[in-house]
């Protein structure tokens, strides 16, 4: 069975087209739970809500982590709340868009 960290690992493959940042080091992946049978839940959110790669990034993401050995399903929920900002951005996701500063929450 994988870890929470391989799912990690295959969501950090995966990108905003618009952004050259994984979607993992911009703060979009809330939370990844693993159950039993293999079925992996992921928790997100998107830049905004009219993203138009709302549905593309979801179906990316199944199949990165589907393909991971133990995995038989990966359910994505978008949430809205709490509400993405650049503030959930991880440091290197600040080094590869040059942002020097930490906005505030």
């Amino acid at each position: 069975m994988p870890t929470i960290e391989d799912v990690y690992k295959e969501l950090r493959q995966v990108y905003d087209p618009e952004i050259p940042v994984n979607i993992v080091d911009l703060g979009l992946v809330y939370d990844v739970k693993l159950e039993e049978g293999g079925v992996c839940n992921v928790k997100m959110t998107l830049t905004s809500q009219s993203c138009p790669e709302a549905r593309t990034i979801p179906e990316v993401m199944k199949r990165r982590v589907n393909a991971l050995p133990g995995i038989s399903g990966t359910e994505i929920e978008i949430v809205w709340e709490p509400a993405w900002g650049p503030h959930k951005i991880s440091p290197e996701g600040r080094v590869a868009l040059g942002i020097d500063e930490e906005p505030e929450a």
